[in-house]
């Protein structure tokens, strides 16, 4: 569809996503977009506007809960059919809408600090090329003949199950796991499969947004359970779980949470899991990015220690360790969730990404995949230790932080009166992407004041002129 353009006002003292929202909700009332008109993806609408994706995701979720907007599985996001009263009539504009202007005055961005995303320029192109080549013209693919299986290639799956067991403790083999294109499917999937009429799930406060879409798009209800310095709070997580019956599953990332980075600790660990075995929910364990980690060993997953009298989903993605646009992930579940998600799975989307899932079999069996990995990593804690000593030497009055032990991302914490929203939108004006905790949290108005700020997309130039363009926004709206 065509490119939709909204005005937005940096600096404004509320956060960019609800300026947006309400850009939206102008457009729809305005006629510029009518009922069951298709929205851009969030991808595309926060490349046109200059924003983070997240930005427009939490965007499209506070229309979606207005009722202005209907996320449909597998689709995408519409224009409500039923608008809610006062809207503008199905046959022209309605008199006196407010009515969005037809340009942006954001400057669009020179330079982001992602959510979390690696470094697409570290991509082992060569090696990719080669192994895709080889599928190609090998007799794999043209020996599989039909359609393939709808859990994924065999020769990905047996490799996943290799490294799970050897790396994370996992013990499984192949027909444990399914592929899917990105770890954003695998958790659709999952949902859907635990999903009933009235069913909730809980999920980190601030968490991961495009989580509470997929939850939603599939069904489910999403509670919002709050997370300190130690990770999810348990005793929240309890309370939560004893006085709401249709509670069927808890969505964490316990290695790195997101967005906070803070690792879930044993004790925690070993409550969850009891808690999940006396109220009997499912546990679905996102460890998006287990392999970066820069100080002492990984933790291993909650899934290698829980047992079979725990339902758990565990969830990886392989698009960490190349790029966002190379979309393979996969979840490891029991049978009886394994096969609904497979079965799910191919009537969506029939099979993934064969040669693709083949050519990453065959770096992962030839040690291509981890010779990049061990090369990212110690580039990427580089970039974390550049991004600290900048942030102590520019900003150490005006936001604290811990470093990392492992991830793509810091969590910064902003001093007293400092405004995360208007210290945002100042960035952005100078050329700078950077998120807000409001688009992390369910509800904006009580979201920490903190950004998130992901270094492993920067190099040391271009992180020093990020560190310069917030310091320069700081200083616009103390």
């Amino acid at each position: 569809m065509d490119e939709i353009i909204f005005s937005l006002e940096p600096g404004g003292a509320r956060p960019v996503f609800l300026e947006l929202s309400e850009a939206l909700i102008a457009a729809i009332t305005a006629g510029r977009l009518r009922p069951g008109q298709r929205l851009p993806g969030t991808r595309a609408l926060a490349r046109t506007l200059g924003l983070n994706r997240n930005t427009v995701d939490a965007a499209y979720q506070e229309a979606v809960l207005q009722g202005w907007l209907e996320a449909r599985a597998s689709s995408g996001t519409y224009v409500a059919r039923d608008l809610p009263d006062g809207t503008a009539p199905s046959g022209g504009t309605a008199k006196n809408a407010p009515v969005a202007a037809a340009k942006v005055r954001t400057a669009q961005p020179r330079l982001s600090f992602s959510d979390g995303a690696p470094d697409v320029r570290l991509l082992p192109v060569a090696e990719i090329a080669r192994a895709l080549r080889r599928v190609l013209r090998g007799p794999d693919l043209r020996a599989s003949g039909a359609y393939g299986d709808p859990r994924g290639a065999q020769a990905l799956r047996e490799q996943l199950a290799q490294h799970l067991a050897a790396q994370r403790g996992l013990a499984i083999d192949a027909d444990d796991v399914l592929v899917t294109r990105g770890s954003q499917m695998a958790l659709f999937l999952a949902a859907r499969c635990l999903a009933a009429q009235g069913a909730a799930i809980a999920m980190e406060e601030p968490g991961y947004p495009l989580a509470a879409a997929a939850f939603r798009a599939a069904g489910l209800r999403v509670v919002g359970v709050p997370v300190d310095e130690s990770g999810l709070s348990l005793t929240a997580l309890e309370q939560t779980v004893t006085t709401d019956p249709s509670l069927r599953a808890v969505y964490v990332t316990p290695h790195h949470q997101y967005p906070t980075t803070v690792t879930l600790g044993a004790t925690r660990r070993v409550a969850l899991l009891d808690l999940a075995r006396r109220h009997d929910f499912t546990i679905i364990e996102d460890d998006y990015d287990h392999d970066y980690r820069y100080d002492g060993r990984p933790v291993l997953p909650l899934g290698a220690r829980a047992g079979g009298d725990v339902r758990l989903v565990y969830v990886g993605s392989l698009s960490k360790l190349l790029a966002p646009g190379l979309r393979l992930g996969y979840a490891v579940a029991p049978p009886e969730l394994l096969g609904p998600m497979a079965e799910l799975r191919q009537a969506i989307e029939r099979q993934g990404d064969l040669p693709l899932e083949l050519a990453v079999a065959a770096l992962m069996r030839e040690g291509d995949l981890w010779r990049h990995l061990r090369k990212s990593r110690r580039i990427y804690e580089d970039r974390r230790d550049a991004l600290c000593d900048l942030l102590r030497a520019r900003l150490g009055d005006r936001l604290a932080f811990t470093k990392p032990v492992g991830g793509l991302a810091l969590w910064a914490r902003l001093g007293q009166g400092q405004d995360a929203g208007r210290w945002s939108a100042a960035a952005a004006a100078q050329g700078l992407a950077v998120t807000p905790a409001s688009a992390f949290c369910l509800h904006g108005e009580t979201a920490p004041q903190a950004f998130r700020l992901g270094f492993a997309g920067l190099d040391g130039r271009e992180m020093a002129e990020a560190v310069d363009l917030l310091a320069r926004a700081s200083e616009e709206v103390r």
